[in-house]
């Protein structure tokens, strides 16, 4: 439901009411209209609130255009992304990636005045860039596009976002369900032991494996969301800055183990090159403490060593979840573990939980054999 705001503004002679709202889009509080009369407020709030639920903005006075073009509004634009970096609402990798995007159409756009950029060239580039390459690549731009229109309306550098009607492509020819089953996994393992990142690359794949922890959330996890000693077990503390969401796990056994292997070398390194002064708390760090923002090449790596091919790093939360429901676990448990924000996103692996379909292959058998043998 819509955000709507009644504020009461006194007056030396009567009291005016004054309606507000927040943007669906950016969140930001928007004054509307103000009245003399609570009753009238409370009025126009409820009609504000059935017009913002429908979809639709309110009419607002005349605003001055400021014409900017896709580059002002672009670096406008990664400001406040590099702010909130700094707030931590945003994590470094995810900013590096809006910021890779950017650039990228800034080179195809940058030159042109936001507001004269039509639809039909949106269109025509969104479709350009899916047919070179995917509809997931070109969601990824349009995506982009459309963060800087919505910021381009905060700047009145528009009147009305063109973005707004134009859809993302269908990925659903590209939703990958790939996983690896413990053996495979085991293989992949092995063969990290033969990369120049034997002494941390199994602890991130454990991560991925048994924890379905993203890329994001391996990177920008530090020793202090970890307590080694938690009831014997260990603990972990995980945050995805996708959707906001964090979750909190008992360490799995193998997931442990790597990462005080992990730990007790960082330590030993650390003395022996008399490293005394680490810059920060990571766990996937350099001997320094500098976080290691990529591992690409050594997962490459692992995974050609093991002979795995067509085998995405994001899988291993793929494989997490396959794992889990062929354990035995529910879709509604593997939802809550893997931090999916709809049990729909977790609905991909429902064909993988037997349990209920082996009770009934069971009843079925009984009832021919007992079909067939009638007391």
């Amino acid at each position: 439901m819509a955000t709507v705001i009644i504020q009461k503004r006194k007056r030396e002679k009567r009291n005016s009411y004054l309606v507000s709202f927040k943007k669906p889009v950016s969140g930001k509080l928007k004054y509307y209209k103000s009245y003399p009369r609570k009753r009238e407020a409370q009025q126009a709030a409820n009609d504000l609130r059935v017009l913002l639920d429908s979809g639709k903005m309110p009419e607002t006075k005349r605003i001055r255009l400021n014409p900017l073009t896709f580059e002002d509004v672009a670096v406008s634009l990664k400001k406040e992304w590099i702010e909130r970096l700094e707030r931590r609402d945003l994590s470094e990798k995810t900013c590096q990636d809006y910021c890779i995007w950017l650039n990228l159409l800034n080179r195809i756009f940058g030159d042109k005045i936001l507001c004269q950029i039509s639809e039909d060239q949106i269109r025509n580039y969104r479709d350009k860039v899916a047919t070179e390459f995917t509809n997931v690549t070109a969601n990824k731009h349009f995506s982009i596009l459309r963060k800087v229109f919505r910021h381009g309306l905060d700047l009145n550098a528009l009147i009305k976002d063109v973005t707004e009607s134009i859809p993302y492509l269908s990925e659903k020819a590209h939703v990958r369900n790939k996983f690896l089953l413990p053996a495979k996994l085991d293989t992949l393992i092995q063969a990290t032991q033969k990369t120049r990142a034997k002494f941390y690359m199994p602890a991130i794949i454990y991560l991925g494996a048994e924890h379905g922890a993203s890329k994001q959330e391996i990177l920008s996890l530090q020793w202090s969301d970890i307590d080694i000693d938690f009831a014997g077990t260990g603990l972990i503390r995980l945050f995805r800055t996708k959707n906001g969401r964090e979750r909190t796990e008992f360490l799995m056994p193998r997931t442990k183990k790597a990462l005080l292997e992990w730990q007790d070398h960082l330590k030993w390194m650390r003395h022996r090159r008399k490293i005394e002064t680490v810059k920060s708390d990571h766990v996937v760090c350099r001997l320094d403490g500098t976080p290691i923002k990529c591992f690409n090449n050594a997962w490459w790596r692992a995974r050609e060593l093991a002979g795995i091919v067509d085998f995405h790093f994001h899988d291993l939360r793929h494989t997490f979840c396959s794992n889990l429901i062929l354990s035995g676990a529910g879709l509604k448990e593997a939802k809550e573990m893997i931090g999916h924000s709809d049990i729909s996103m977790t609905d991909r692996y429902s064909h993988l939980s037997f349990d209920h379909k082996l009770s009934k292959q069971k009843q079925l058998a009984d009832h021919y054999e007992n079909g067939a043998n009638p007391e």
